[in-house]
């Protein structure tokens, strides 16, 4: 977007500050649904089948129901930061959700965060910080027309079409081969999908914007086509992070998917709003340096957790015979195969020391 004019400025600060202040809120809430949902996604597996296997009996666990309100609570609040402050501000602030979720998680879910765990939650919060001591000031579109007409831009619809093609390579053809052993399947259609919902949402949010400041959007159809797109994409975002909850530890999908869906959703906001348009080298940089700083601390923070324990599919397959040498008055006796479990012989299995 062009750059606002100098009387503006303090209107768009304080846009940005709402903004920031909205998706910080958003990023609490959607910490702690991580933590509930995985709960709820726990129970659910223990009394049938698991999410990650393709079953859907977390639809009736009311601990998931939870965990819902709470994430739509905070995408809510990240939906009406999209109408104050740019994607470039509000989606790396997403960040601290992966904080809240990793200390949560250290305490209810008995997902360890470690000393080098406390320094990457550190290194999110002074990227963040960085992030938003830089962030743009973008000027709100007067139309969904001109959202439209950005939208519909060559180099963006390149990003679309290249990010549709690979959504359903992923979900076509690498989810039932590879989703159940490699994050990066679950995590990538998330993340990808992810970037055109905040597109199509950050659209709407203006939409909804400026039709209660009395420039009504409603009547134009490019307004229901980006409601459409916009539910699309969430459904197909919800099955499939909730795929990869159940299938691998929250301490991994939280900052994986957070760096893959960060950097889309950064690139296509850059394509098609132009959010750079206009700003100093400098300020530019330090937003790149405050992104690269909240990516380390992910990594540092992913890094530095335990990783689930699965069990072993032939923990309990029959042992191969065990023959005992039982020494009796000085002779060493070969005991027979029957003989091994007397009714004075008492064996006791823990599944701890197969771990």
């Amino acid at each position: 977007m062009s750059p606002a004019p100098p009387d503006a400025a303090g209107d768009l600060f304080a846009a940005n500050l709402k903004g920031s202040l909205l998706a910080v809120a958003s990023s609490a809430f959607i910490g702690v649904s991580f933590i509930v949902k995985k709960k709820g996604l726990r129970r659910a597996g223990a009394a049938g089948s698991r999410a990650g296997v393709g079953g859907y009996g977390y639809l009736l666990e009311p601990l998931w129901w939870v965990g819902m309100i709470t994430m739509l609570i905070g995408e809510i609040a990240n939906f009406v930061a999209y109408m104050f402050a740019p994607a470039v501000l509000v989606t790396p602030l997403g960040a601290l959700s992966i904080i809240v979720s990793a200390v949560l998680a250290h305490f209810i879910l008995n997902e360890k965060l470690q000393r080098m765990g406390v320094l990457g939650c550190v290194l999110c919060i002074v990227g963040s910080t960085v992030i938003i001591l830089h962030a743009p000031e973008e000027e709100t579109p007067s139309s969904v027309e001109q959202i439209w007409h950005l939208a519909t831009q060559p180099a963006f619809l390149c990003y679309a079409a290249s990010a549709l093609v690979v959504s359903l390579i992923l979900m076509m053809h690498c989810a039932p081969r590879y989703g159940q052993t490699n994050i990066a399947v679950y995590v990538g259609i998330c993340s990808v999908v992810g970037s055109l919902t905040v597109m199509s949402i950050k659209a709407v949010g203006i939409a909804i914007k400026l039709t209660i400041e009395g420039i009504n959007q409603a009547g134009y159809l490019q307004t229901w086509l980006f409601v459409a797109i916009s539910c699309l994409c969430i459904i197909i975002q919800l099955v499939y992070l909730n795929k990869a909850l159940d299938t691998f530890n929250t301490a991994v999908v939280s900052p994986i998917y957070y760096a893959m869906f960060t950097s889309l959703t950064i690139l296509a906001s850059a394509i098609m709003f132009k959010d750079w348009s206009g700003q100093s080298v400098s300020s530019i940089a330090s937003e790149i340096c405050g992104f690269l700083t909240v990516l380390s601390g992910t990594v540092v923070l992913h890094s530095t957790r335990e990783s689930d324990q699965t069990i072993s599919p032939d923990l309990y397959t029959p042992l191969p015979p065990i023959y005992w040498h039982i020494q009796g008055n000085g002779e060493t006796i070969k005991q027979k195969e029957e003989d091994l479990l007397s009714a004075d012989f008492i064996t006791v299995v823990r599944q701890d020391y197969f771990v």
